[in-house]
């Protein structure tokens, strides 16, 4: 071992118990692709570091865990953080362990494993470890497996990687990032995990709050004596763009649920998960539309698509504020439900139909062309016009459907297509974007596939010309509420 090597060591044995003091050493302030950050990191970034240092060094981690939870607005360098802990406990305590999660794995390997590598090689210590795709693996001889952090996907059907986080008398690192989205089960696994004696455990959660209900909300709740806890506003972090910040605020409202995740780092209000109201459908149901009042609207028609099972094909007609009673079908194929949209679309003159073309939907689209219907392939997981907004075209389509409620008429009475709009629950993307619950989620709380809701909201897919003001489709703003 060299001087220089011994002299790092040294440096690091210094900074064991003051993570603010490690990332001020290890990496060139200043300098090359930090020159636009002399002063090293913000201000809320070196409260959390100091606060683990302060729970290290009066010796309280080793008789309780250190639990820091970071709720906060878009942009305001959580990865960063994430990666200078990482590097900071590898550093300077031999043989730490640790395990690295996210919400997603595309999440984990573009987001926080990519700004660890980007930290890791402008790291003092950088020589010491190897940063692999899934792990951060020390290079001394013979602590390959004893001293690494690893980039672990959760699985609520294998938390076997979670449950074995133990390191007796050393240190265990435990990372949680978009940790709104990492189901309860891995919450309550990791807990169970972390109870070795005379060891340093530290356990970080991270992430925009997007949902009300779960562990990383109780984390400033039910169980925030147990944890320290910090909400960040996004305009008061250094690296963000507050001319966009100050956008959002305009076009959403400050008392918006997307202005508190996305920017002020609050989670959404109490009982918002549900997207549709019950009560918005219910009054959409009891209004009585006069007869012939929506003629110069456009029709359109939505087309759900199941094959056998328990799911149901439902084909929809929308003129304008106008849903008719839907056409459900059963047990039925690809090319006898084609046949009926056909010989519906024909016989009423519709203007444009929209199949969800995802899955076995894709028979009937091709059929339908195959019988000269100019039928719209629906893709529900399609980029949205709206990006920013919406995480997907399901998404938009839901969210143009509930502005429509408020002046809509439903067929009255008709119970399943109440219970379809009102079951499906909403959250945000790390970004923002509002999105939807999965059809999965929603038979694992034991509600059943939302079919007539998804065929009425594919009615609002594409904008739709009235009738007589040209070709079906146009490029023009439809306004369903103008109608």
């Amino acid at each position: 071992m060299d001087t220089s090597d011994r002299e790092l060591i040294t440096l690091m044995g210094s900074v064991g118990r003051d993570p603010l003091g490690f990332v001020l050493l290890a990496f060139p302030w200043g300098k090359g692709e930090l020159a636009a950050f002399p002063d090293g990191p913000d201000v809320w970034q070196r409260e959390v570091l100091e606060d683990i240092g302060a729970s290290l060094q009066s010796g309280s981690s080793l008789t309780t865990s250190i639990q820091e939870a970071v709720a906060s607005g878009h942009g305001v360098g959580k990865s960063a953080l994430v990666a200078w802990i990482i590097l900071w406990a590898v550093s300077t305590f031999p043989d730490t362990r640790g395990v690295v999660t996210a919400n997603t794995e595309n999440q984990l390997r573009t987001k926080t494993w990519a700004e660890l590598a980007k930290w890791h090689r402008l790291c003092l210590t950088r020589t010491w470890f190897e940063c692999t795709a899934t792990a951060l693996i020390s290079n001394q001889p013979g602590h390959e497996k004893t001293w690494r952090v690893d980039m672990t996907p959760w699985s609520e059907r294998n938390t076997e990687a979670f449950a074995g986080l133990h390191n007796q008398g050393r240190r265990v690192l435990l990372i949680f990032d978009e940790a709104s989205a990492i189901p309860d089960v891995v919450w309550e696994v990791s807990e169970g995990a972390l109870t070795d004696a005379d060891t340093e455990i530290i356990w970080c959660a991270f992430g925009n709050p997007t949902r009300n209900t779960g562990r990383f909300r109780e984390c400033f709740g039910r169980f925030r004596h147990r944890w320290h806890t910090r909400q960040i506003d996004s305009r008061t972090a250094r690296m963000t763009n507050k001319a966009q910040l100050q956008q959002w605020i305009d076009d959403y409202g400050a008392d918006s649920d997307f202005v508190k995740v996305r920017v002020l780092g609050e989670f959404p209000s109490a009982g918002e998960t549900q997207f549709i109201p019950v009560a918005l459908v219910d009054e959409a149901m009891e209004r009585r539309p006069q007869a012939s009042a929506y003629a110069h609207a456009p029709l359109v028609m939505g087309v759900d698509v199941a094959r056998f099972g328990s799911d149901s094909t439902v084909i929809t007609f929308r003129r304008g504020l106008l849903c008719e009673p839907q056409i459900v079908l059963r047990d039925m194929d690809t090319m006898r439900v084609a046949g009926l949209v056909a010989q519906h679309y024909t016989e009423r003159h519709a203007q444009a139909v929209f199949v969800d073309g995802v899955g076995v939907g894709a028979g009937v689209v091709d059929r339908l062309r195959q019988l000269g219907i100019p039928v719209v392939d629906a893709q529900a997981g399609a980029r949205a016009l709206d990006p920013a907004k919406y995480a997907n075209r399901r998404a938009e389509m839901w969210g143009e459907m509930r502005d429509w409620l408020s002046l809509a008429f439903l067929p009255p009475g008709d119970r399943d297509l109440k219970q379809d709009l009102t079951g499906v629950e909403y959250g945000f993307t790390s970004s923002g974007a509002l999105q939807l619950e999965k059809k999965e989620d929603m038979k694992k709380r034991g509600l059943a596939s939302p079919d007539r809701a998804d065929s009425l909201a594919l009615t609002f897919y594409s904008p739709v010309a009235a009738v007589g003001s040209g070709p079906a489709m146009a490029d023009t703003t439809y306004d369903p509420l103008a109608w």
